[in-house]
C-alpha cells in the first residue's frame, strides 16, 4: 500500500490559524549554522495529522514516504510561528534573509522533528540516527538528517573483507532526510544514504547528476558548510 498524497495538503497551513491545542514544544535552528533557535508548538491537531500518515504505511518504503511528507509539513507549521517561513531550498535564494536555514539548522532541527515521532512510538519500520555528512570538491561539508531500517542488524565479522561487506549492508539500510534542497513546507527529500554519497542531491534527479562525495564524520580546520 502506498502512502498518497492528501488533497487537503495545500490547505495545511491553514490549520494554524484554527483554534488548537498544544501538543509538543520542539526547537528549531535558523540563520545558518544554528545561532537563533525558537520554540514552536504543535498542536495536538497537527500531531494527529501525521500520526493518520505515519499510520498508513505499511512497508518502511511506505513510511520515509510519508516521513518526506510529514517533516514537510511539520517544517511549515514551523514557518507560522518563527521566522523559518521565508526559508527556500539551498541558500543562495534566502542569503541573508531572517529565518534562512543551512544544512545545519537543517539536519539539527530535522533530527529534533525525527525524535519527536519516534518517542511516540509511530516509527514502525526505522529507527533515528544522529546527522550525517559529507565531503564535495574536497571541503565543502554537507550534513543531513539520517535514519535506519529497523530490520537491519549489524552481522558479526571476523576479517577484514566481512568487515567491509558488513559495514556495506549496514549503510545500505540507511536514508538520509534531507529538508535542506526544498522550500519551507515541501516534502523533504529521503534517499538512500549510499545514493546520497555518491552525490546525489534530490530523488527527481538521474544518475547523471551524480557527483562524487567522502563520508566524514567532523567538519576540517580549511573545510566550509555546502551553501
Amino acid at each position: 500500500m502506498s502512502v498518497i498524497w492528501p488533497k487537503w495538503l495545500p490547505m495545511l497551513p491553514l490549520a494554524g490559524v484554527l483554534p488548537v491545542n498544544a501538543g509538543e514544544a520542539v526547537s528549531v535552528c535558523y540563520n545558518y549554522g544554528c545561532p537563533a533557535q525558537a520554540e514552536v508548538i504543535y498542536a495536538d491537531e497537527q500531531l494527529a495529522q501525521v500520526q493518520t500518515l505515519l499510520a498508513a504505511a505499511r512497508t518502511a518504503a511506505d513510511e520515509r514516504q510519508a516521513l518526506s511528507l510529514a517533516v514537510g509539513w511539520l517544517l511549515g507549521w514551523a514557518g507560522q510561528q518563527t521566522p523559518v517561513s521565508a526559508d527556500r531550498g539551498g541558500n543562495t535564494a534566502d542569503n541573508g534573509v531572517e529565518g534562512r536555514m543551512d544544512c545545519i539548522d537543517h539536519s539539527t532541527t530535522t533530527t529534533r522533528l525525527l525524535r519527536l515521532l519516534e518517542a511516540r512510538g509511530w516509527l514502525r519500520f526505522h529507527r533515528v540516527l544522529e546527522p550525517v555528512s559529507r565531503v564535495r570538491y574536497l571541503f565543502q561539508v554537507h550534513y543531513s538528517a539520517q535514519i535506519e531500517e529497523t530490520g537491519a542488524v549489524e552481522p558479526a565479522v571476523d576479517s577484514a573483507a566481512q568487515a567491509k561487506r558488513a559495514n556495506a549492508e549496514v549503510e545500505a539500510a540507511r536514508y538520509v532526510v534531507d529538508s535542506w534542497f526544498r522550500d519551507n513546507g515541501q516534502p523533504a527529500v529521503v534517499i538512500a544514504l549510499q545514493d546520497w554519497f555518491a552525490g546525489r542531491d534530490d530523488h527527481d534527479r538521474g544518475d547523471d547528476e551524480l557527483r562524487p562525495t567522502t563520508a566524514v564524520h567532523g567538519r576540517g580546520q580549511d573545510q566550509t558548510i555546502e551553501r
